[in-house]
C-alpha cells in the first residue's frame, strides 16, 4: 500500500546534491558573504512542486488509522499501533519473543497505521502550502477535511496517545520509543498555524484541533511512555522535545516552550554533541550517516521553533562551545561531498541520502550562510523510497519561510 502511495508521489514530484575550532572557523569563513540568504526565494523555487502535489492530493480522500484494524494491538480501533522496526523472529526459538537486529527493518511488521499517518503528514502540509502560495480555497478546504478526519470526527479520529506504538512480539504492548512515529505531526502543526493565521481555520475546528494537541501534549509529558522517551539520549530525545516544542507553539503553551528552550540548552546539547560538533550517539549506529542527518534535522527544527529575539538558540553555546553552528559545521562537508564520510556506509539505503535537508535551510537563514542555502537548493526534495519518506519529516519549506 505504501509502495503504491510512493509511486503516486513520484508522479507529481520532480526528481532531483584537526580541531573543532578550526573546522568551525573555516566553515564560517567559506560562507561569510553578506545578503546571500535574501536571494533564496523558497516560494518561487517550490511553487511548481507544491502545486503539482497538492492538485493530485485533491483527489485523495482522507483516511485515518480506523480504516486499518490492527489484530495484534492491545488497544482499540482509534489507538495508533506500530511494531519495532528492528525486531525479528528468533531462529533459535520459533514463536518466542522477537530479537533485535539493529538497522535492519523487519518487512513483516504491522505498519499500516504508520503509513496512514505518514500519508496524512505528507498530504495535509502540501495542501496548506498550496493554499499559502495561491489563496485557492480548494486547498484549504481539503486540508481541513484531513484535520476533521484525524482529530475531530468521532468515527475516524486518532486518540491522543501512543500507548501501543513500537510494540514487540512477546516482549511489550508498546514503548516510549514509539513516540518518534508522530514526529511527522510537527509539520502538520506548522501547517495548522498557517491555516489559522490566514483565517482559513474556522473557530469550531480550531478549538477541537487545539484540544487534541493539548491532550497529546499532556500525554507526552505526563505518561510513563512519554517520560521514558523524554530521557532518551539520542535522536529519540531530540524528537520528543521537538514534538513538545511544535505542539506547544501551536497551542500557545508558554510554560512548555520555556521548558523546551531550557532542556535544549542544558540536556540535548551537552549529551548529544561532542566537542568537535559531531553526534557520537548517532555515529555508533549501523546507519550513522542517515541518523546523523536525522538528529540534526530535529536539532535545527528546535532552534527554528524555539528561538526568540531574547533567546536565540542559533547563537547559543554551552560553556565549552557546543552549539548548533558547530554541529552544522561538522556535518555540512559530508552533505556537500559524501565521499569524505569517515565511517562505514549505512547498512540500508545508504545511497538515498542526503536529501534537501531542512537543517541547511534553517541554519542558512539564521546563521547567514549562503553556502548552506546553495547546498540545500542543490539536493533532491522528494523520494520514492519508504525509508527516506519515513525519516525525512520536514518537506514543505514554504510553510516555514
Amino acid at each position: 500500500m505504501l509502495n503504491d502511495f510512493l509511486k503516486y508521489r513520484m508522479t507529481v514530484h520532480c526528481p532531483r546534491f584537526l580541531l573543532a575550532t578550526l573546522l568551525l572557523t573555516a566553515s564560517l569563513a567559506a560562507g561569510a558573504q553578506p545578503g546571500g540568504d535574501a536571494a533564496l526565494d523558497v516560494a518561487h523555487i517550490d511553487r511548481a512542486r507544491v502545486l503539482r502535489a497538492a492538485q493530485a492530493d485533491l483527489d485523495q480522500a482522507p483516511q485515518t488509522i480506523t480504516a486499518f484494524p490492527a489484530p495484534r494491538s492491545s488497544g482499540g480501533l482509534h489507538d495508533f499501533y506500530s511494531e519495532g522496526d528492528y525486531w525479528w523472529p528468533d531462529p533459535a526459538h520459533p514463536g518466542g519473543p522477537y530479537v533485535q537486529r539493529d538497522g535492519l527493518s523487519n518487512p513483516d511488521n504491522f505498519v499500516a497505521h504508520r503509513r496512514a499517518l505518514l500519508r496524512f503528514a505528507v498530504q495535509m502540509p502540501e495542501l496548506a502550502a498550496a493554499w499559502k502560495l495561491t489563496g485557492d480555497r480548494r486547498y484549504a478546504a481539503h486540508a481541513l477535511a484531513h484535520l476533521r478526519a484525524w482529530f475531530i470526527d468521532p468515527g475516524k479520529r486518532l486518540n491522543p496517545h501512543l500507548e501501543y506504538a513500537q510494540a514487540i512480539h512477546g516482549r511489550t504492548k508498546g514503548r516510549g520509543i514509539g513516540i518518534i512515529d508522530t514526529v511527522h505531526l510537527v509539520e502538520v502543526a506548522r501547517a495548522i498555524e498557517v491555516l489559522d493565521a490566514s483565517g482559513a481555520l474556522p473557530a469550531p475546528e480550531r478549538a477541537a484541533v487545539m484540544a487534541w494537541f493539548s491532550g497529546y501534549l499532556r500525554w507526552l509529558t505526563q505518561s510513563s511512555n512519554g517520560q521514558q522517551e523524554r530521557d532518551a539520549k539520542n535522536n529519540h530525545g531530540s524528537c520528543w522535545l521537538l514534538q513538545v516544542a511544535a505542539f506547544a507553539h501551536l497551542t500557545g503553551d508558554r510554560a512548555l516552550l520555556a521548558y523546551a528552550r531550557e532542556r535544549y540548552k542544558t540536556v540535548l546539547l551537552p549529551t548529544q554533541l561532542a566537542a568537535d560538533g559531531s553526534l557520537p550517539l548517532e555515529l555508533r549506529r549501523t546507519k550513522p550517516y542517515g541518523y546523523a542527518l536525522f538528529d540534526l534535522e530535529a536539532l535545527a527544527a528546535l532552534c527554528r521553533i524555539l528561538s526568540t529575539p531574547d533567546d536565540d538558540l542559533w547563537s547559543y553555546t554551552t560553556p565549552d562551545g557546543r552549539g548548533i553552528a558547530l554541529a552544522m559545521a561538522w556535518m555540512a562537508p559530508y552533505i556537500r561531498d559524501k565521499s569524505r564520510w569517515p565511517l562505514p556506509p549505512d547498512v540500508m539505503h545508504d545511497g538515498e541520502w542526503p536529501m534537501r535537508q531542512s537543517s541547511l535551510l534553517f541554519a542558512g537563514r539564521a546563521l547567514h550562510r549562503p553556502d548552506y542555502l546553495a547546498l540545500w537548493r542543490s539536493l533532491p526534495a522528494d523520494s520514492s523510497v519508504d525509508e527516506v519518506v519515513r525519516n525525512f519529516f520536514i518537506r514543505q519549506p514554504v510553510l516555514w519561510d
